[in-house]
Parts: structure tokens; sequence; C-alpha cells
């Protein structure tokens, strides 16, 4: 059924993140902790599409979302959220809300840069494209233990078609869906990484 097509609630929850972004041109955007961590969350189904190459991802990726949408429930905006982390002395450390902002950008750029590499390269194996986005996104801050089960896992990754399936989609209508989301992430990450550099945080760690 079309309201259950995850592509699509996906690209359609990012496009309202990016409209949002756009809105204020001119000074730093106030996107809502809410519909940010909500949007990410539509994400998640397809980490768990992905397999066993992805589980650590889709692990890290949930518990984190999990404690953004948790901090909404207090606190109104992103970058309200991060200032009240550097008040408290408390950005860095483990389990902190900014923290768990970065790793969430990154799974957020790792679909991303997935949906690009599948769109750019032929055949039915995805084994090329998920690995191109991993060593991109993830592996420069993974460890070797984490970086060699994903390795592993990637043999284990479906296929083009049977992702579709899982997905409910067909080749034209996954490709659109694929390039709205592209269109609409990329601004949420260049936003997010900007909320990092603005206060001066990084974003490599």
């Amino acid at each position: 059924m079309e309201e259950e097509k995850t592509l699509k609630k996906m690209a359609e929850a990012f496009k309202e993140l990016a409209n949002s972004i756009n809105q204020c041109p001119d000074g730093e955007a106030r996107l809502e902790l809410a519909a940010f961590s909500k949007a990410c969350s539509l994400v998640s189904p397809l980490f768990r599409c992905l397999g066993i190459a992805f589980k650590f991802a889709e692990l890290d990726y949930v518990s984190k979302v999990d404690d953004l949408a948790e901090a909404s429930k207090s606190i109104l905006t992103l970058p309200v959220m991060m200032d009240g982390d550097i008040e408290a002395n408390c950005v860095r450390r483990a389990g902190s809300h900014t923290r768990n902002l970065l790793r969430v950008k990154r799974g957020i750029d790792m679909v991303k840069v997935l949906f690009e590499h599948i769109l750019s390269s032929e055949g039915n194996s995805l084994k090329d494209p998920a690995s191109k986005a991993y060593a991109q996104v993830f592996a420069p801050y993974h460890g070797w233990a984490i970086r060699k089960a994903v390795g592993a896992g990637m043999y284990a990754l479906p296929t083009r078609a049977q992702l579709l399936n899982k997905l409910n989609e067909d080749e034209t209508s996954a490709r659109m869906q694929m390039q709205n989301y592209i269109s609409s992430a990329g601004p949420v990450i260049v936003y997010i990484d900007q909320l990092f550099i603005n206060r001066q945080l990084g974003i490599d760690w």
C-alpha cells in the first residue's frame, strides 16, 4: 500500500525538513527536534532491509534516534539542544544528545551516499554501492573489529531486486524516491554540519 512505502515516507519527511531550513536563508534555522527525530526514525527500516552487514549501524542508529526523540519532549530545537550540552560541558560525553546527533547525521549521510551509488551503478549487486558508502561515511570512525564484521557481512547483502521487493518498490518508483531523498537529505546534512562548525565543535569525532 502507498502509505506503507518506506522510501516515499523518508523522502517526504526530509523534504519537509529541508523546506524548514530553506525558510531561514540568512540566519540559523531553528529546526524542531521532534520533526527531525521523526524523519530519522523513518530511515531505520532501510537499515534493517540491508541485513547483517549494517546490523551494528542499525542498532547504533536506532538507539540514538530514540534518545533524540525522548529529548524532543523537553527540548524544542536542535540549536537549543546543542547549546544546552555546551553549557553543561557534556558535548563529547558518551550518550550526550549532541554526540548522538552527530552519529545520527552520519546514518542519514550513509543512506544518501548509498542511494547515490545505487543510482549510478548497473547490475543487481549492492556490494559495491554499500561498500563505497560505508567506506566513505562510517569506516573512518569504526574500529578494526567493526570494519571487519561489516566487510564480511557485505557478502550477505540482498540483491538490488530483493531490496526493492522488501521496500515494495519497482525500479522506476525507487529511483524517483531515492533521488528525492538525496535532494532533501543534502541540505539537512549541511545544516547539521554547520551547527557543529558554528559552535567550533568540529564534526570529525
